[in-house]
């Protein structure tokens, strides 16, 4: 691992990201001494302001943190001691140059720099870096989605980063693989010799992956018109998420082996059948008891954008051959939600059918927000006499994060992934060969989607979309988990 950095560079330090993500992550790790001493922040954008300036705006955005974990105003000062700010336009590269000079021959002692624009400025953005001498053999650079809207565009982005930055000091940001239960399916999966041996087709009937959002467009209009939920979803959270669950487990856990794995998943995926997928668009409807219109009328335009897909995947090697991934995702769905379902096979025989009981299969559900949980449901014996015959009942052993480590801070997910890119730890970041597999599948379901002409159906607010994405499990003899 290579030696911390000295210098953290934020571009976007003014945005929505920074204030309500970024710098409490920062706090956070500053508070409990987990940054190098000698740690300076900058933050980088258009607006014209000086350091006084923009420590305000950043106190204003920790004073909640400070409140909660009860920290003194000392704390906060030292964190804001830290912090500077150099106005720049990312669109102007030759205003990169104030950077240059603010940072000056720190860069040479590591540089990280956390780049949060639109992907059309990325090749300019490191064009003005390079020239002003920040992207050197020391610097790494952290790159946030969207990297691109199909495979072409993507390896445009990718070569405009590789000819200053090569694919070591390249850190893409999937937010997801910083939390912790996500994590946790790690831990679960190759921690344990309970699950390792079952997880596989001769055990598992199928995996279900639900994201589902109860907002809308949210100020995200241009954005997501223009992606929809497949690449804006499915395309980088939810398959780093079937990587996981679907992974051969790594000989060790370092970068290279955890990546190589989790690439081996995603060229496997069988290119999809069209009629294997859903797509919906949300109408006029109720989420949380309060009405909200239709995506039309938010966008305030007709659109053929699809704010719901459902997909049944299949992953075509040795151990899950057979095995259906049912992946779910959509806005103005009934609550906010991202699980992962393990659906385990019925015992092959029942010694207890002829004293009237029945059973059900094992299901370990992973939540990942908002609560972070693992619950496994087993069989076991309702207490009585039995004269009328056993009562079996399924119980959920719940291991509920927040009870089994009471004595341990939760942290924000960019906490775990800003450190990481501090210290030079790629682990959680993903490889350029991974988002490019994962966009050969995507493109090819879109492909398939145009070539039989499908639409989104409509499907009202509040529900769990169109009424086709629950045939397309139950044709199996599924049930989404709700």
């Amino acid at each position: 691992m290579a030696a911390p950095a000295q210098t953290l560079l934020l571009f976007g330090a003014t945005g929505d990201l920074s204030r309500r993500m970024l710098l409490p992550s920062l706090f956070g790790l500053d508070a409990d001494g987990l940054l190098p001493p000698d740690l300076k922040i900058y933050g980088t954008a258009r607006s014209d302001m000086d350091d006084a300036a923009f420590r305000e705006t950043a106190a204003t955005a920790l004073e909640p943190i400070l409140k909660d974990r009860n920290l003194s105003q000392e704390v906060l000062d030292r964190f804001l001691a830290r912090v500077h700010y150099v106005a720049a336009d990312a669109s102007r590269p030759e205003t990169l140059a104030a950077l240059g000079k603010a940072v000056g021959s720190r860069a040479d002692a590591g540089l990280a720099i956390f780049l949060s624009t639109a992907p059309s400025l990325f090749e300019s953005t490191i064009a003005g870096l390079e020239a002003a001498g920040l992207a050197g053999e020391q610097t790494r650079l952290a790159l946030e989605k969207p990297l691109g809207h199909d495979l072409a565009s993507s390896r445009e982005i990718n070569d405009a980063v590789a000819r200053v930055f090569p694919e070591a000091r390249t850190f893409r940001i999937d937010h997801y693989l910083g939390k912790e239960t996500v994590q946790n399916l790690l831990a679960l999966r190759f921690g344990n010799i309970l699950f390792e041996p079952l997880w596989n087709a001769s055990a598992i009937e199928h995996v279900q992956i639900t994201v589902g959002e109860t907002v809308g467009l949210e100020g995200r209009t241009s954005y997501f018109d223009g992606m929809g939920s497949l690449r804006d979803m499915v395309q980088n959270h939810m398959l780093q998420l079937l990587a996981l669950v679907a992974m051969e487990a790594p000989a060790q856990f370092t970068a290279t082996a955890v990546r190589d794995e989790k690439v081996k998943v995603l060229r496997s995926l069988r290119k999809l059948d069209p009629k294997e997928s859903v797509i919906g668009q949300y109408a006029a409807g109720a989420v949380a008891g309060q009405p909200v219109p239709a995506y039309a009328a938010e966008l305030e335009k007709a659109s053929d954008t699809e704010t719901f897909v459902a997909l049944k995947a299949h992953v075509d090697n040795w151990r899950w051959q057979g095995v259906p991934f049912y992946l779910r995702t959509g806005k103005r769905l009934p609550r906010r939600t991202s699980e992962i379902v393990i659906q385990f096979r019925p015992v092959p025989h029942s010694m207890f059918a002829g004293r009237g009981a029945a059973l059900q299969p094992n299901r370990l559900l992973i939540s990942i927000q908002p609560e972070e949980n693992i619950s496994f449901t087993i069989m076991a014996k309702q207490p009585g006499l039995d004269r009328d015959g056993i009562r079996l009942r399924e119980v959920p052993l719940d291991i509920r994060m927040a009870n089994a480590f009471a004595d341990v801070r939760r942290r924000i997910a960019y906490e775990r992934l800003l450190l990481d890119l501090i210290e030079g730890d790629p682990t959680l970041f993903v490889r350029r060969d991974e988002v490019e597999a994962q966009w050969e599948w995507i493109d090819a379901i879109r492909a398939g989607w145009a070539e039989n002409g499908m639409t989104p159906k409509q499907y009202p607010a509040g529900t769990w979309g169109p009424a086709a994405a629950i045939a397309l499990t139950e044709r199996d003899g599924v049930t989404w988990h709700e």
